[in-house]
Order: C-alpha cells, then sequence, then structure tokens
C-alpha cells in the first residue's frame, strides 16, 4: 500500500529505499561506494536532513547540494540513471503531492547538476567550494 509522505519517517523510507537501490546497481553502486565508503550512516542522515527541508519545510539541512558533486567521475548517463532509480524507489512506496514534488525535485537536481559539472569540466574550470 501506498503512503502520502508527511514526516521525517517516510523521508528516511523514501532515501534507504533509494540508496539500497543506488547501492546494488551496477552503474551508481561502485561510483557512490567509492566516494562514500564507510560513512553511509553519515550520507544517509545528510540525505533525510536535504529531503525533509525540501519536501516537509523543516529546516534541518544546511550546506551547498552541488559541492560533493563537482569534481565526481559522473555524466549524463549516470543521472538519468540516478533518476530512474530515485522515481523507480518514490512510486514503489508513496502517492501524493509531496511524492510527485520529489520526483520533481530529483529531476531538476539532476539536470542542473549534469550541467554545471559539464559546464566546469568544457571551460576547465575548477568551481568554488
Amino acid at each position: 500500500m501506498k503512503r502520502k509522505i508527511e514526516s521525517r519517517k517516510e523521508i528516511e523510507q523514501m532515501v534507504d529505499h533509494f540508496y539500497a537501490k543506488v547501492r546494488k546497481d551496477d552503474v551508481l553502486g561502485g561510483i557512490f561506494d567509492r566516494i562514500i565508503q564507510d560513512r553511509w550512516p553519515e550520507h544517509l542522515e545528510k540525505m533525510y536532513r536535504f529531503w525533509e527541508t525540501v519536501l516537509l519545510d523543516k529546516h534541518s539541512y544546511y550546506g551547498s547540494p552541488f559541492s560533493p558533486h563537482a569534481k565526481l567521475p559522473v555524466d549524463r548517463h549516470h543521472f538519468e540513471r540516478w533518476v530512474n532509480l530515485f522515481k523507480e524507489a518514490v512510486d514503489e512506496h508513496f502517492e501524493g503531492e509531496k511524492a510527485e514534488r520529489a520526483k520533481w525535485q530529483g529531476e531538476r537536481m539532476a539536470e542542473m547538476f549534469n550541467l554545471k559539472i559539464r559546464y566546469f569540466r568544457e571551460n576547465n574550470i575548477c568551481p568554488l567550494t
């Protein structure tokens, strides 16, 4: 049965389900494991706070979401895979306005991150961190 995203509990379920998919994925799993290594609990907590801020208007995330991604070895293919897995994870368990907003926001972030990474690479410049 699908639920609405209404609390931190659903945010945690959404994030946990998504990253379980990512970690098993042939395209993304190795990249995430190489970067995050043994810091998965900290990464997940940061993602809970990020999505709680975005979807529940509880401002618990502070920082720049792009900076940690700026130098990753990724391109459009990786972002497309990320979006597909994210939408899958949301759709498997959630419905309603916030679920739709999560998918929309995920798509926008992936698009923006991809464009920024490509811009920095093509112009041989490093982003400010």
